[in-house]
């Protein structure tokens, strides 16, 4: 993979490929950096004691490590295995994945536009990655702002390429949460007061965000769910509590009653 670094930093997670597994400990090679490898020490494999070693890791298997030590003099990584937990594993793995597709991705486009791809990393290959944090996180950008060149200073007749290239390849990110409405209506035609404010929570203008969705479902009387997808968890918490209050008040105009909660009760 591409690195603007030479060596990874105390504290940072790497993806490593195991290399050779010994009672004191195994060698791996990090999949991030070019010719680099480190130790993680039987200590460092796992809490409490560790009777046999391959029983937390194998040759050829691909883990996350966090780095505990970094001596570039003699070319020394120290690792620590039991200081990444699931979480971190999963989203390092993720990431990871992603930034091998956007280098396949740019290898591909840089083809395509009959560039070098060497003279095309130099010349903003690596200015995109140092700009957007990776590869992946340019074009991940580019499908959510195609201004985001443009506006980081970008120029080339690369750039509409890339942009669109980013649009037919990569999904923007979103984060989905819900929440859940319990109304009631006695009046005579309440029924058609409650689903006259579950249109009223559709209406709300904040949803005219680009990229923003809002998605009601019946669950049983009287709970109906609020599903917003959006880029940014802030934004899509603001656009459910808004929704939902919009719902509220038209309700109560019709005689009604109505709440609101985070999780279904």
């Amino acid at each position: 993979m591409v690195s603007l670094k030479e060596y990874p930093e105390e504290g940072d997670l790497v993806v490593v490929n195991v290399r050779e597994v010994k009672n004191f400990g195994a060698f791996v090679t990090l999949s991030e950096y070019t010719d680099k490898e480190g130790f993680i020490h039987i200590a460092e494999i796992a809490s409490g004691w560790v009777k046999y070693i391959r029983d937390f890791i194998k040759e050829g298997q691909v883990q996350v490590c966090k780095v505990l030590r970094v001596d570039p003099s003699k070319g020394h990584i120290d690792l620590s295995f039991k200081q990444v937990n699931e979480h971190q594993h999963r989203l390092k793995i993720q990431g990871w994945k992603n930034e091998q597709k956007a280098e396949k991705l740019f290898e591909i486009l840089i083809d395509k536009l009959n560039y070098d791809l060497g003279k095309a990393y130099n010349d903003f290959g690596f200015k995109l990655i140092e700009t957007f944090g990776s590869l992946y996180g340019a074009f991940e950008d580019c499908t959510i702002s195609p201004d985001c060149l443009k506006d980081n200073d970008f120029k080339g007749d690369w750039t509409e390429s890339f942009i669109q290239f980013a649009k037919d390849n990569i999904s923007p990110p979103f984060i989905s949460i819900d929440g859940f409405l319990e109304m009631t209506c006695p009046t005579a035609d309440g029924v058609i007061s409650i689903k006259n404010a579950l249109k009223e929570s559709e209406k709300l203008e904040l949803k005219d965000i680009e990229n923003v969705q809002i998605k009601i479902q019946y669950v049983s009387a009287p709970r109906y769910r609020i599903q917003v997808r959006a880029m940014d968890y802030k934004l899509a918490e603001e656009i459910l509590r808004d929704s939902a209050q919009r719902a509220i008040d038209y309700i109560k105009t019709c005689d009604g009653s109505g709440t609101f909660h985070r999780k279904e009760t």
